[in-house]
């Protein structure tokens, strides 16, 4: 049985590292792709995960399946396109060590994802199936991941989302908005950023656009604030739990960090606990995910910067 079975992309983030000699940026080959992500943070901490996707042919898409290999991450659901090539993604990264993207996918392996080729047992043997929207871009794999969720929901499993918007990769953000409100209805768990909580609700008051999202239907609404920490809303209940303040090199992954000791924390608990469970309970929850994310911003990449369980331990316990 798995914790968490996630569905979606997985990529390379190409990582600026400095400039060579000649003055020229020098960018790092890294694996990344915020599902992937999710399942390596948990996995780092013990967790049992499984990923669903696809990846090309090619020593990208052989590098990225050794990556998830050796994060003990199961990859018996990932289909090798023999066609079109594993996505790449370029970080680009201001002096506050927050990114922008720009991407080579036009198309790229993981939006091939077919529903035919989902493989349903990860589904089926899994406590929660967790998928976000860069695979709900394109056709065919908006349809897969939508079907995958579905059955997951007919199956009585734990839904976790995280809309996770990247405007390059939309046509445009009316379609956008529209297919990530959609997709919030299927979710027992939605982690939003502040910028997304507004695009998708149109509030910047995080009590107020919470709410709107748990009004669709959402056990457990969490908002990724940086620096600021981690707001929550579980029924009429809501907080603030601040960050840990740490030397920020670059932001890429810290949500996906965060939301994976998320799941690690509650994967043996069932809906019904976690909508009944204590605020205390919950923000300590939130406390140990916050060092999670605090910590993936210190190195460079997303799946390297993951930290251990051991170095989230002794940042709670300063």
């Amino acid at each position: 049985m798995f914790d968490v079975t996630a569905i979606g992309e997985i990529l390379i983030d190409f990582t600026p590292v400095g400039v060579n000699e000649q003055g020229y940026k020098v960018f790092c080959q890294n694996p990344g792709g915020a599902p992937a992500n999710v399942l390596v943070a948990n996995s780092k901490f013990g967790g049992k995960t499984a990923f669903i996707g696809k990846v090309g042919n090619d020593s990208f898409g052989k590098f990225l399946i050794k990556t998830l290999k050796d994060a003990n991450v199961s990859t018996e659901g990932i289909i090798v396109d023999e066609e079109v090539n594993t996505t790449l993604a370029f970080v680009h990264l201001d002096t506050n060590g927050d990114r922008s993207f720009s991407f080579y996918r036009k198309p790229g392996a993981d939006m091939m994802l077919n529903s035919n080729e989902i493989n349903e047992e990860l589904i089926k043997n899994c406590k929660i199936l967790h998928f976000g929207s860069v695979s709900l871009t394109d056709e065919p794999s908006r349809t897969a991941t939508l079907e995958a969720v579905k059955l997951a929901k007919s199956m009585n499993k734990i839904i976790s989302y995280d809309p996770n918007y990247r405007p390059l990769l939309w046509d445009n953000e009316e379609l956008a908005i529209k297919e990530m409100v959609n997709s919030i209805k299927f979710a027992d768990i939605v982690k939003v950023s502040e910028e997304e909580l507004f695009l998708l609700t149109g509030e910047k008051n995080l009590e107020v656009g919470s709410k709107v999202i748990a009004d669709m239907g959402v056990s457990l609404v969490l908002v990724s604030l940086g620096e600021k920490g981690a707001f929550y809303r579980k029924n009429n209940e809501f907080g603030l739990v601040k960050a840990y303040t740490v030397d920020v090199v670059d932001t890429n992954g810290a949500g996906d960090a965060f939301l994976g000791a998320i799941h690690y924390c509650i994967k043996n608990k069932s809906l019904k606990y976690i909508i009944e469970m204590s605020k205390n309970e919950l923000e300590k929850i939130l406390e140990f995910a916050n060092a999670s994310g605090a910590l993936a911003t210190t190195k460079n990449g997303a799946i390297p910067a993951i930290p251990t369980l051991n170095e989230v331990n002794a940042l709670l316990n300063k």
